[in-house]
């Protein structure tokens, strides 16, 4: 019988402690933000050169703040780092063109950016041919 009193009241201040920890968090959270929820916020801005660690300006009413915010550098899309979208497979090589072509749907916009619904994107048509059987070595010449 003591075991299980000991186990209900071990239970209960894990409980407690638990449920004091979650009112932190909320009591933090409302230090660092305001009561203000209609923020507008603008592009991420990179600290140098065109990607990597930056800041993003956001207003609400007469407030304003500064978000830490990170351009990926291999991210160069014109549609910008805030707009996410789903992408379909690459297209076949217009021989014409020598490139090809992929669509993306809207999937999220990030810090309410104004991004394009579809979007289309280029690469150039690759040169070299990929081998078809994978995990054999070529022959050796001799």
């Amino acid at each position: 019988m003591q075991v299980q009193g000991l186990l209900l009241l071990l239970a209960l201040i894990l409980l407690a402690a638990t449920a004091e920890a979650g009112k932190n968090k909320k009591e933090k959270a409302k230090k660092d933000g305001s009561e203000c929820e209609d923020w507008r916020w603008g592009p991420c801005v990179p600290n140098s050169k065109d990607c990597g660690l930056g800041y993003r300006e956001g207003t609400c009413k007469d407030e304003s703040k500064k978000l830490k915010c990170k351009i990926p550098c291999n991210w160069k899309k014109k549609f910008g780092a805030d707009c996410k979208y789903k992408f379909e497979s690459w297209g076949g090589c217009s021989a014409q063109t020598g490139v090809k072509t992929r669509s993306g749907i809207l999937k999220k916009a990030l810090y309410n950016a104004q991004c394009e619904e579809i979007v289309y994107v280029t690469k150039p048509c690759s040169s070299k041919v990929k081998p078809k059987s994978k995990g054999q070595s070529p022959p050796l010449l001799s």
